[in-house]
């Protein structure tokens, strides 16, 4: 049980493996590489779990790798949904199409911002449709749920320049969060001897980024 993943509510993490991006920084390495020879979980035992965790769950965070991948996830959401919990979306934005789908049944978003747009490529190490990522954004500042959008920060790939380019990408945004980075594992593994900004930078970058959100928070400094 987790009590900061969708504060205010206890919750518990789903953990659905593949992601189309291949950010070098990734926490989740085991979710990108070599999930394919990971044993399925079987989704009546997911049920079964949730069920006995009635009384003391509030929520199921649905979390990757990229969940939105998957066309399964919707029908998975429902039975989840009917068993009375809440459900909260970590995505990457990059299918629009499938986030729309599943808008109407989740009741929170938190997307990654991962650069300004035309600097993608750099952090993901792939090619990105960048209008798919617009469309995503927009999809939730028009929408009627509850959202977030969220950088994870490294000096490598964020800078004032870029912290106003993302401004101006998410502006009037509801909620914009800063994540700091903690080199724990790392799929490539020469990001566990990087080092993140401190809380003083950080609350810098907060600063500025207060102009395009309504509400900006720095989660994970000590």
């Amino acid at each position: 049980m987790c009590l900061i993943d969708f504060p205010p509510y206890t919750s518990c993490i789903l953990f659905i493996a593949g992601c189309n991006f291949k950010c070098p920084y990734c926490h989740n390495a085991e979710l990108v590489e070599g999930y394919k020879e990971t044993p399925d979980m079987d989704e009546e035992k997911v049920m079964a779990f949730l069920e006995t965790r009635k009384e003391w769950l509030d929520a199921v965070v649905i979390t990757g790798g990229e969940p939105t991948l998957y066309p399964e996830l919707k029908e998975l959401i429902k039975k989840i949904k009917e068993k009375g919990f809440m459900v909260k979306l970590d995505t990457n934005g990059t299918m629009p199409e499938n986030l729309k789908k599943l808008l109407p049944l989740i009741d929170y978003v938190a997307m990654d911002i991962k650069a300004p747009l035309e600097k993608y490529h750099i952090p993901t190490r792939v090619d990105v449709n960048t209008k798919k990522i617009q469309e995503s954004i927009e999809l939730l500042k028009n929408g009627k749920i509850d959202y977030e959008f969220r950088t994870t920060v490294l000096p490598e790939f964020f800078s004032e320049e870029d912290a106003k380019a993302i401004g101006k990408l998410i502006n009037g945004c509801k909620k914009y969060v800063l994540q700091q980075f903690r080199p724990t594992t790392t799929l490539d593994e020469t990001y566990k001897d990087k080092k993140g900004y401190s809380k003083e930078e950080l609350e810098k970058f907060s600063e500025i980024m207060k102009e395009y959100a309504g509400v900006v928070e720095v989660r994970g400094t000590i």
